[in-house]
This record gives C-alpha cells, sequence and structure tokens, in this order.
C-alpha cells in the first residue's frame, strides 16, 4: 500500500515529473480523441504488432525531453533505432504506449514505460498510468513512490504483512486461452484460495504495488522495453521477476530485446507458492 509522504529531495525526479505530466496528457487526449471516433491513424510494424498515432507522439516528445535533461543518455525505444545499443553502458528504455492492444480495444490500461537502464540491471523505474493520471517511479534501493498528477500529492510505499488466510491473487491478460496459464494455476488452487484478475500489460505491475496481484504469470513473449520497470519497482519492494528457470532478467546484454517467459512476485512468499506451483504444473518443457 501507499502512504502519504512529502516529495521526494531528488533532482531527476523533479526533473522528471513535468514531463511526465505531459507526455501522459497527450496519451490520455490520444486515448479520448481516438475512442470519440475521430481520424486515428494505426500500422503494423514487421513483426506484426500494432503501432499508432499516439505511441509516435509520446516517443517524440519523450526523446526531445530526456535529451535536455540528460544529454548524455541514449533511448532504447521500441519506437526508435536502437541498433548501436551494445555500445551504451548505461541509457534510458523506453515503451510510450505499452499497451498498443489495450488502447486499440479502448480498455484504459495503459502505461508509459521509462527505466535507467546501468550495466544490465534496472536502476531506476517509472510506469505512468494516464487515465489514472498517477506515475508509480523510484530507485532500485529504495521503496517507491507514487504521485498523484490531478491530486497533487506524493504517496510512498510502505510494506505491510499478508494475512496467512488471505487469498492468492493472480495476473493474467486479457482472454489469456493458453492452457499453460490453468496448468499453473492448479497447483495452487489446491493449497490456497484463488482470485484472478485480467488487466492489461505492465498495468498489472502497478496492480501488484497496490497489493492486487500477488503472482504474474507470463508463458508468452515479451520485450525488455515491457517489463524493465516492473521489474525494478518489484525489486524495490522485496519482490522480483525472473525467467522460468528462476534468474532475473539482465537488460541490453542479449542478442534480441525479446524475453521468454517469466514469473513476477509481490514478495518472496509469493515467490516461493509460484515456484512451486511452477515445478508441479508440468508447464516447463
Amino acid at each position: 500500500m501507499f502512504i502519504t509522504t512529502t516529495r521526494p529531495q531528488d533532482n531527476l525526479i523533479h526533473q522528471l515529473l513535468p514531463i511526465l505530466e505531459q507526455a501522459s496528457q497527450i496519451l490520455l487526449e490520444e486515448y479520448q480523441n481516438y475512442s470519440a471516433g475521430y481520424e486515428f491513424t494505426i500500422h503494423e510494424k514487421q513483426d506484426d504488432s500494432p503501432v499508432t498515432q499516439a505511441d509516435l507522439k509520446v516517443n517524440r516528445f519523450l526523446l526531445k525531453h530526456l535529451a535536455e535533461i540528460t544529454p548524455e543518455l541514449p533511448v532504447l525505444s521500441e519506437e526508435s533505432d536502437y541498433s548501436a545499443r551494445h555500445d551504451w553502458s548505461t541509457c534510458w528504455m523506453l515503451d510510450p504506449l505499452d499497451g498498443t492492444k489495450e488502447f486499440i480495444h479502448e480498455r484504459d490500461e495503459f502505461t508509459i514505460n521509462l527505466s535507467l537502464i546501468n550495466g544490465k540491471e534496472t536502476v531506476f523505474s517509472v510506469i505512468a498510468v494516464p487515465c489514472e493520471q498517477v506515475v508509480y517511479l523510484g530507485y532500485l534501493q529504495d521503496l517507491p513512490f507514487k504521485y498523484s498528477f490531478s491530486q497533487q500529492q506524493w504517496y510512498q510505499y510502505q510494506v505491510n504483512s499478508t494475512s496467512l488466510d488471505a487469498p492468492i491473487q493472480i495476473g493474467l491478460s486479457h482472454g489469456s486461452k493458453n492452457p499453460k496459464y490453468q496448468k499453473f494455476i492448479q497447483p495452487i488452487e489446491k493449497e490456497h484460495r484463488i482470485i484472478r484478475r485480467e488487466a492489461g500489460s505492465a498495468y498489472k505491475f502497478c496492480m501488484m504495488l497496490e497489493g492486487e496481484i500477488d503472482i504474474y504469470p507470463r508463458f508468452h513473449p515479451t520485450s525488455e522495453w515491457d517489463t524493465s520497470s516492473g521489474q525494478g519497482l518489484l525489486e524495490s519492494i522485496g519482490g522480483g521477476l525472473l525467467t522460468l528457470d528462476g534468474k532475473p532478467f539482465e537488460y541490453n546484454q542479449r542478442s534480441t530485446v525479446l524475453n521468454k517467459g517469466f514469473i513476477a512476485f509481490r514478495d518472496q512468499e509469493s515467490k516461493k507458492i509460484a515456484f512451486e506451483a511452477l515445478a508441479q504444473s508440468g508447464v516447463i518443457d
């Protein structure tokens, strides 16, 4: 949960906040116009995934303003050329619209993901939720903050103990049809009450910070910009995101930016439950 606090005394956060607020507003206005039926451009990329005029507009805005406040840092963005990325020991990683499919289907669970990569690790993370007018952000070594643009109020994460008989909340994508998910859930159901919560993309990481999801399994591909911010924020509260063989994702290290499956967990008890279920489920070939 989050409790009210004062503004963090941090220069990077101070510089980023108005930029993130403007980017969120741009994306919100694009969504409102699209939902109202105004002319709107959607293309397919080479990998058959959609990209919209909103992705590109927010991307241009953030590239411009990140270059102004951190001119020494390149930006590895989903919507820009990142062919020189292996020359970058430190960089921003950006997804200007995570949840493009949610956006297109008029579900408001899309986000802006921004993270700072140092070496192979996410050291600073941001997830903005335009339709809720909030942003979650923080450093790896500190408990994260939440800021409400509409209320102009700061909050900081507070670690709470979970009741032993509380149900296990499983986060799933909308309409998850892959039978692996049910195979994974079955061993947990034998020992615990289960609540399934469907939500879009990185919005599930925000729900984990809010205590609304304990375990988020993913058995189909994502990209590094989809997970970096969420992983950093979860690690900062004592949770994490691991590959199916139990290793944390490393960023900007591999020949591809594609991720394989993962398990995200809110705390260490959730991790134990999730990986015991994974071992029993037969999901891993």
